[in-house]
């Protein structure tokens, strides 16, 4: 794919994981024991031999910034090609954020550009999966497409959550549907584009003059390219594990699901590797009285107490008595001895106290945001300080750098804690 560039749009904040993109952007978010969600279509990318990639940033970049760095741990410090961070940038006499996914793309038409490619790949940076692009490129210049969407069949009672694709028996797209109530088909779009360029290029330039446009590629561009018959789009239907990962209990369960007997994403395929940016460290250190069962432990880690059906990032720490049960400890947490947490995600670099019990009492529903923190699952953000005792109740949320004072005594079910001021 040498006539290839991909953009990979990874400025969205992710509201609907809450307190967990307080502090970065969804794609930063870390998964699978020493991934973050962009290292997947990072690593896609390369697997398919794309070596010309520009990342759209946006919301809150440093932590994406930091990770991605000049791409050596994908194969992407190049001379010509590689990997370039691409944020908004002064325009005319104003800087101007990102207004949607097509001005995102608009506003780096330079980039393109300067490859001078036939073709042009457009990718979300938050979504988990494996594709092989040669694939979806094979069908996109079989049918002579101007543009081709990758798609997944979805149950009939979920497809109102997507935008849904109706395509002929040639796999040309006829009707593009976003969200509806009443879908005319299952096939969903993944947000995965092949264009042509110089077919792209045009319809975009139209795009940014157009006042009642929101610029964004399943709103405005993809309908108006359908509606007015301006290119031949087709599907290219997807059958692989796919993700979006976009609230805390599809965050979780995606996590927990790595944790089955044979998981729906394999991380071992030594044909299909996903590459990270991540610290050295040393081999799990198991104690005496750990008990581990059906978990994924990463390097680094520091076992003495109780993990079930659990996700433990590097370099985390579960003290002697201990219990982990269906939760997530990302990188360099801590948990202290006696304390017991369960349905937990514990983002990165939170130390938890001696005898703390998250995810006890009812299932009460969050007294502000009862629509994210939900399932029963609390949540806590990076750099937390939970002191020693303390105990947390159900569908909780803690922001970022809160500390041993800002508890008042114990955090009932459903309630937010923020950090004094």
């Amino acid at each position: 794919m040498k006539n290839t560039v991909a953009l990979i749009l990874a400025g969205g904040q992710g509201t609907r994981l809450g307190v967990l993109t307080e502090e970065m952007a969804k794609p930063a978010i870390p998964f699978g024991g020493k991934y973050r969600i962009i290292d997947f279509t990072l690593s896609n990318c390369v697997n398919s031999g794309i070596f010309r990639v520009g990342v759209l940033t946006q919301y809150r970049p440093h932590v994406l910034n930091n990770h991605i760095g000049i791409g050596r741990a994908w194969d992407l410090d190049r001379k010509e090609g590689g990997v370039s961070i691409l944020p908004p940038y002064m325009m005319a006499n104003e800087g101007i954020w990102y207004k949607g996914t097509a001005d995102a793309v608009f506003q780096n038409m330079d980039f393109v550009d300067m490859y001078n490619p036939e073709y042009v790949l457009i990718l979300s940076g938050d979504h988990v999966y494996a594709m092989d692009y040669n694939c979806m490129m094979e069908k996109h210049l079989s049918k002579r497409a101007d543009g081709t969407i990758a798609c997944m069949n979805v149950p009939l009672s979920e497809a109102s959550r997507f935008g849904i694709m109706v395509a002929d028996p040639e796999d040309r797209i006829v009707e593009f549907q976003e969200k509806p109530k009443k879908p005319k088909s299952t096939l969903a779009s993944l947000g995965i584009y092949i264009f042509r360029w110089e077919f792209l290029r045009d319809i975009l330039i139209d795009d940014s003059k157009d006042e009642k446009s929101t610029h964004d590629f399943g709103k405005d561009i993809i309908p108006k390219i359908v509606n007015q018959n301006l290119g031949r789009l087709y599907i290219y239907e997807f059958d692989g594990y796919w993700q979006d990962v976009g609230t805390i209990r599809s965050y979780w369960e995606s996590n927990l699901e790595l944790t089955r007997p044979i998981p729906p994403l394999n991380l071992y395929d030594p044909n299909w590797r996903f590459y990270t940016q991540t610290e050295e460290m040393p081999p799990a250190y198991i104690g005496d009285e750990a008990v581990i069962n059906n978990s994924m432990i990463s390097e680094g880690c520091e076992i003495h107490g109780v993990v079930e059906n659990s996700v433990i990032f590097q370099g985390a720490k579960i003290g002697k008595g201990a219990v982990v049960r269906n939760s997530i400890v990302m990188t360099k947490s801590e948990v202290g001895e006696g304390s017991v947490l369960e349905k937990v995600v514990l983002s990165e670099r939170v130390k938890v106290g001696k005898k703390v019990h998250i995810g006890f009492g009812e299932d009460v529903p969050n007294e502000e945001k009862p629509e994210l923190y939900t399932d029963g699952i609390t949540t806590v953000a990076n750099d937390v300080r939970i002191p020693d005792g303390i105990k947390i109740g159900k569908n909780c949320a803690i922001f970022p750098r809160v500390v041993e004072n800002d508890f008042k005594g114990d955090l009932e079910s459903g309630k937010i804690l923020r950090r004094s001021r």
